[in-house]
């Protein structure tokens, strides 16, 4: 029997629902009229102002268009959510609402003195951001309901992004700096506090708290060390002992600066098990998620144990921005590693997996890492990388520097996941399990001239480039300039932000 309370709220339900989508509506309106006129953006500004300053006022305008609707858009993911929760456990809606907050939070942060750089990264991950929510929409699309509306929504907010990206970029490209007039020559988020982060020794850091099984820590669990320290400001440090823990750990945009550091690899242990074949979306599946800047791990192990059967099953995900990655192991088979957005960077660090399993749309170098393709299902090929960006003007890649590629089977280092894919490999060893050809095709002739692969100052018996693919989006011999980009200096301007962690870096090429 059903209440008339749970029927009042049920309709309650449905109307807000309708008029949330009505306003969409109608704000979509508005909004495409103005998107289809390339002027409307500077129509409302002054003629006796100069062109840079329309243009970038401009530009300006475009991303407050793209916030508006992202915060009415972020109203429904609300209230499907909500709705959602009354009969699902899994619910592909959440993830777009987690992934507007994070968009919220650096549209938010864009204003007339930001650094270029930031500005490039935020309005790309943006864009990647809404890509990932279509994506777990569409993974559940048949079971469902929710979907339609939403996804709607999220394709819309993916054009005013891009046309705020498209602009940003079209503009930077003619003066040298489009935001900022000022030069620093070192960020003001350099502390000498945290310099030495990654290489002091446990007993020297400021540990904030202590995570132990048996309970002789502060916590029991790293959930409940995360949940204590949410409202923490600056650097939050958490030791967690040698153990195995069996969590799901999910470190949200609002939680910045985390810092988690184990007692080594293979000794200090996080362990799930959630797979897209078991029901969950691929961004859902991730052992340990961290979407908060600022993200530190080290000398940690990081698993998803759902098996080779299992499909996609993400051990570790990251879309936090400045984020390092030191001395850990990143274990799974199909998407083990999902470099989701923003900025980040891998050293000393061993990535095992099957098909993909470093993928995502970050702009990412891997240092003195150890990437590792083990035994796939039979019948199927290995893929080492799987890079997806979807936009020309995002400054996203996949930059593996000074690393060892090795293989259980033959395999491909590998295959665009979206149009403009970007991969480069340099300076690293390649082992004869290495397919002559390289690379291997996605779908068809999909992105293969529009992709960016290369190869630079490569060694090992799979490192000839003679049988390499003839693909127009291949480059097989880079010049030295042409390598120099995909550095951590110039890739993920690394040189500005890395030496407050104080890891280990090579900022240009090694020599």
């Amino acid at each position: 029997m059903t209440s008339s309370s749970s029927i009042s709220n049920h309709t309650i339900s449905k109307t807000l629902l309708l008029c949330l989508l009505i306003i969409n509506f109608l704000y979509l309106f508005q909004t495409t009229s103005a998107v289809t006129n390339s002027n409307s953006h500077f129509s409302r500004f002054s003629r006796h102002q100069s062109s840079s300053s329309r243009t970038k006022q401009g530009f300006l305008a475009s991303v407050h268009e793209s916030m508006n609707y992202a915060l009415l858009t972020r109203s429904l993911a609300f209230t499907l959510s909500h709705r959602a929760t009354q009969t699902r456990t899994i619910d592909p809606v959440h993830d777009c609402l987690e992934l507007l907050d994070d968009t919220l939070d650096m549209l938010s942060r864009i204003h007339a003195d930001n650094d270029d750089e930031d500005v490039h990264t935020w309005l790309s991950a943006a864009l990647t951001n809404q890509e990932t929510c279509e994506q777990s929409i569409q993974e559940q699309s048949k079971s469902n309901k929710q979907g339609f509306p939403m996804d709607f929504h999220a394709r819309n907010l993916t054009g005013l992004l891009t046309n705020s990206l498209d602009l940003f970029v079209s503009v930077k490209s003619k003066h040298r700096r489009f935001l900022s007039e000022e030069e620093e020559h070192f960020p003001r988020f350099v502390t000498s506090s945290e310099r030495r982060l990654l290489e002091a020794s446990v007993e020297e850091l400021k540990v904030d708290a202590v995570v132990a099984a048996d309970g002789s820590g502060t916590h029991k669990t790293i959930g409940e060390a995360l949940a204590a320290s949410l409202a923490s400001d600056g650097r939050t440090v958490i030791h967690l002992k040698a153990g195995t823990y069996n969590e799901h750990i999910n470190i949200p945009t609002k939680q910045k600066n985390v810092m988690l550091v184990g007692d080594g690899k293979g000794k200090t242990v996080i362990v799930g098990s959630r797979s897209n074949r078991g029901g969950w979306t691929t961004y859902q599946t991730a052992t340990v998620a961290a979407m908060g800047e600022g993200f530190i791990a080290r000398d940690i192990t990081f698993v998803n144990s759902a098996g080779p059967q299992s499909e996609q099953a993400v051990a570790l995900r990251v879309g936090a921005d400045k984020s390092v990655v030191y001395r850990c192991s990143v274990e799974g088979y199909q998407d083990s590693l999902y470099t989701h957005s923003k900025r980040q960077f891998y050293r000393e660090t061993d990535i095992t997996g099957t098909v993909d399993f470093i993928f995502g749309n970050s702009a990412v170098v891997f240092q003195s890492c150890n990437i590792v393709a083990r035994k796939p299902l039979s019948g199927q090929n290995n893929f080492v990388t799987a890079q997806g960006r979807s936009n020309p003007n995002q400054n996203t890649g996949i930059s593996i520097q000074n690393c060892k590629i090795t293989a259980e089977t033959m395999s491909y280092l590998g295959r665009p996941w979206k149009q403009y894919s970007r991969t480069v490999v340099m300076q690293s060893f390649l082992d004869g399990s290495i397919y002559p050809s390289g690379w291997s095709p996605w779908s068809g002739s999909f992105g293969l001239s529009s992709l960016y692969y290369a190869e630079f100052g490569n060694s090992g018996p799979g490192s000839s480039v003679s049988g390499r693919v003839k693909w127009n989006g291949y480059h097989s011999a880079l010049t030295v300039t042409e390598a120099e980009q995909f550095t951590v200096a110039s890739f993920i301007d690394g040189s500005m932000w890395l030496p407050s962690t104080g890891v280990s870096f090579d900022s240009g090429l090694v020599k």
